[in-house]
């Protein structure tokens, strides 16, 4: 059996496999394997194999510890955020495009404050995005944008490079490493 571990409900389907999960370190309930399995899929959804190598995940998030408090509290997330921005302006200039930009070319302003705010609070940290956008909804929100396997990429490669910036420490990059992993393919709207 595969184990995950993931922060929000939701059931993942690839083309050939379903899997049910729970929330905060949970066990996957199971693995339905269609007649053309695809083990990279699974690989994706539960080990999330990231250019071949699976990290070891030791640290398990809890409520009294949690992604938002080892990386630091709002102040670092804010930095991560902006760092994300700053990677994908100057690296993934396609990805970019896909955001309101500024007078300069540049993701504006709005995009960064409201996803810092997203990933404070995804990160366990105080409920600011909820109060003031609603519900994340990220699949709606982001359904206007083609997100195919390119963009996907795009975005994990500026988040990696965001979390290389500010120095995400081993034990907990290695968790969000695979939980942005998952959230970036399930946004995915456009095969190939």
């Amino acid at each position: 059996m595969f184990r995950c571990l993931v922060m929000m409900r939701s059931v993942v389907r690839g083309p050939s496999t379903t899997v049910k999960r729970k929330s905060f370190g949970a066990r996957i309930l199971s693995v339905r394997r269609a007649r053309t399995f695809n083990p990279n899929i699974a690989t994706r959804t539960c080990a999330l194999r990231v250019g071949g190598y699976v990290a070891p995940v030791t640290w398990v998030p809890s409520e009294s510890d949690t992604p938002f408090d080892r990386l630091g509290g709002e102040t670092r997330v804010r930095a991560l955020a902006e760092a994300f921005y700053d990677a994908m302006d100057r690296d993934e200039p396609a990805l970019a495009r896909l955001h309101e930009l500024d007078a300069e070319g540049r993701v504006a302003r709005g995009p960064r404050d409201r996803f810092a705010l997203f990933l404070i609070e995804w990160l366990g940290g105080p409920r600011a995005y909820s109060p003031t956008h609603g519900h994340p909804r990220l699949r709606m929100r982001h359904a206007r944008a083609p997100v195919d396997v390119a963009m996907r990429d795009a975005w994990l490669r500026s988040m990696s490079r965001a979390m290389d910036a500010i120095g995400v420490d081993v034990e907990l990059r290695a968790f969000l490493d695979r939980r942005f992993a998952e959230v970036a393919d399930f946004l995915r709207n456009t095969p190939g």
